[in-house]
């Protein structure tokens, strides 16, 4: 190994090969092969279907895979049940013992391996402090608020210091302004105490928040996985693309491929230069993927020296406090979205002819939606 070099962590989980089907037709999950390294924060992110709690299900025991081999420390579990596993969880739900005080839901996982009484206390004590929620442990969970609920949740899965913890949608019930505080939390804890997460969620957005990686499902496959600025600033395919943040999209025919960019003719109208990212030559139909903060609006008969201009019509303008949408109808696109600086789209009127330009590189090649 070159000097300056880092060593990457060893993975502490690992899938090898796995399928899942529960109707012996349809697999949920197809031919999962993904590495987890120990201490890092990983989120299965996708829509609906698209297999990502199944492969945590998987990963905790309370599913067996159909094909394939699921490792933990380097050792096959997919036969092992889940309290033998050492992994802690958490639950959207929260999944509390309501009959229970705080400090004796914390310090259940710890009762179930026969923990001396001392040590108990110690941790639970410890686990309290960690949360914040010291002055609490005699109240029951019906005597809290959500947030409260979900860190005493969170409390519990540290408790008996699993090597992995398994984060199932826990911030779903909570409302915006909470559930960015405990992303914000559940971060500084993850960096804190050096624990692997594996995170799951629908929320673009949280995802790209909380995760050293992500990895992108849909269709019961990974479409990439990759650090958060990576799967935004190059998505491998228009589903990525589409998922990760807020994209325009113009689809179009290339006409010519030149090293890493390609010149588009717009179904629409007008052609532009592209990276030439998913496309498969010259006559090939592809989707154009440009970010709504990388376009900026040309007045009427003002000249730009671009190489992307392309006419526009005003369709609406949206304000929203630290930043404002142009909404523009572009070849084709009636929904076509610019984001402004605050006050910037208070000369735009609806129906005003505009220009929007764009910078090659900021335009994403990709296979057609």
């Amino acid at each position: 190994m070159e000097a300056g070099m880092v060593t990457p962590a060893p993975a502490l989980v690992r899938f090898s090969g796995i399928q899942k089907t529960y109707d012996g037709e349809h697999l949920v999950v197809k031919n999962l092969d993904l590495d987890i390294r120990k201490g890092e924060f990983i989120t299965l992110l996708g829509p609906s279907g698209s297999g990502k709690t199944t492969t945590l299900m998987m990963l905790a025991g309370f599913e067996v895979p159909t094909h394939g081999e699921i490792y933990l420390a380097g050792r096959p579990i997919k036969n092992m049940p889940p309290h033998k596993r050492d992994i802690g969880m958490v639950f959207q739900n929260y999944a509390l013992f309501p009959h229970l005080t705080i400090a004796e839901n914390i310090a259940f996982p710890l009762s179930v391996r026969k923990t001396n009484k001392a040590d108990v206390q110690e941790r639970v004590g410890s686990a309290l402090r960690m949360i914040k929620m010291e002055n609490l442990a005699h109240r029951r969970p019906g005597q809290l608020s959500g947030g409260q609920q979900q860190r005493v949740a969170l409390a519990r899965a540290l408790v008996f210091n699993p090597q992995l913890v398994l984060m199932d949608e826990p911030l779903g019930a909570l409302d915006k302004r909470l559930r960015e505080q405990m992303q914000l939390e559940i971060k500084q804890l993850h960096e804190t105490m050096g624990i692997t997460v594996v995170y799951v969620t629908h929320d673009q957005s949280e995802a790209l928040t909380m995760s050293d990686r992500i990895a992108v499902f849909n269709d019961g496959i990974v479409q990439q996985i990759d650090k958060p600025d990576a799967l935004y600033e190059h998505p491998v395919n228009s589903f990525v693309a589409h998922f990760i943040g807020e994209n325009n999209v113009l689809a179009g025919t290339v006409e010519t491929v030149d090293k890493d960019y390609c010149r588009v003719a717009l179904a629409g109208g007008g052609t532009v230069t592209a990276r030439a990212v998913n496309v498969s030559g010259a006559g090939a139909s592809t989707s154009l993927s440009v970010r709504p903060e990388r376009i900026a609006i040309v007045p009427e008969g003002t000249s730009s020296d671009g190489p992307n201009r392309l006419p526009a019509k005003v369709q609406n303008t949206i304000y929203l406090g630290d930043h404002a949408l142009a909404v523009l109808d572009v070849s084709g696109n009636a929904e076509f979205m610019v984001k402004l600086q605050p006050g910037a789209h208070d000369s735009l009127t609806h129906g005003a002819n505009v220009s929007v330009t764009f910078r090659p590189e900021d335009c994403l090649a990709l296979d057609p939606v």
